[in-house]
């Protein structure tokens, strides 16, 4: 289980790193202290460049430290919220959080005016330039979480290659295809693993942070991509319920949400990450 994690900013006094970290009650220590360094969990690629660039550029002068803990998976990121381990995150969508909460008891919310970014899902094949050219029985990857598996599908939909039953929501799955005219085989993956996959599918369906950790852009490689428009699958800081008003998490939705922040999104990113503020 790759749940390790990596220290991309360590800027924790020891005094502050023992106050941090004390044992009972450190989430209630965690957001009250807040001349404390900001704990906050993200996946590598686009979050944690993102977050960088704000620690590097914009959060001494707003009064803000920021300590980056990254993680390759959609799981820690949110048991390290619950457990007080870290005072906030930023990976995740809504109706993935609605189906993590859901499901593990949780209650993590959304950080209210914080959404920063979308990640077009796309598809990718190393031996078809468009979805149509897709043979009878041709295999497709998708990744096994339940909100983007959904979402995987739906794209398919769009796209005219799959039809789903009426009424599929966001937690759609194969079983919810009511018309496959290319009798398409579905491979269901951890999303992490879906760009190894291509040389062994047809065509994989990979979310916008891993591809970009393939070098792969949704903007140039995708043969077939989600529109941002009317999209409720935007990135956006999440903490536990209760932490919303922590001075240093508004202070950093207040810096995500910055005209700086758009601006080097869309300079790094070209098209592969867009804004959602």
């Amino acid at each position: 289980m790759r749940n390790t994690a990596k220290i991309t900013t360590a800027v924790l006094a020891a005094g502050a790193l023992t106050l941090g970290l004390s044992a009972c009650g450190s989430d209630k220590d965690s957001g009250s202290d807040t001349s404390a360094p900001l704990k906050i969990a993200a996946t590598p690629t686009p979050q944690g460049e993102i977050l960088t660039y704000v620690k590097d550029n914009l959060a001494k002068k707003a009064g803000l430290e920021l300590e980056v803990k990254e993680f390759t998976d959609y799981v820690t990121p949110n048991t390290a919220v619950q457990q007080g381990e870290v005072d906030a995150n930023y990976f995740q969508h809504q109706p993935y959080l609605d189906d993590f909460n859901k499901k593990n008891g949780t209650d993590i919310v959304a950080v209210p005016n914080a959404t920063v970014h979308l990640e077009p899902l796309g598809v990718y094949s190393q031996g078809v330039k468009k979805l149509t050219d897709l043979k009878k029985g041709a295999s497709i990857a998708l990744p096994n979480d339940t909100t983007n598996e959904a979402r995987a599908l739906k794209l398919l939909e769009a796209n005219g290659v799959i039809e789903l039953k009426a009424g599929a929501g966001y937690a759609a799955t194969p079983k919810d295809i009511a018309s496959n005219p290319k009798n398409l085989q579905f491979k269901e993956l951890e999303a992490a693993q879906l760009p190894r996959s291509l040389g062994d599918v047809d065509a994989a369906v990979i979310n916008g942070n891993y591809a970009l950790e393939a070098d792969l852009s949704p903007a140039k490689d995708a043969i077939a991509a989600e529109s941002p428009k009317d999209n409720p699958y935007g990135n956006f800081l999440a903490v536990k319920k209760g932490n919303e008003d922590d001075p240093r998490v508004k202070k950093l939705a207040k810096l995500l949400t910055s005209p700086e922040v758009k601006k080097f999104i869309a300079d790094k990113y070209d098209g592969a990450v867009v804004a959602a503020f």
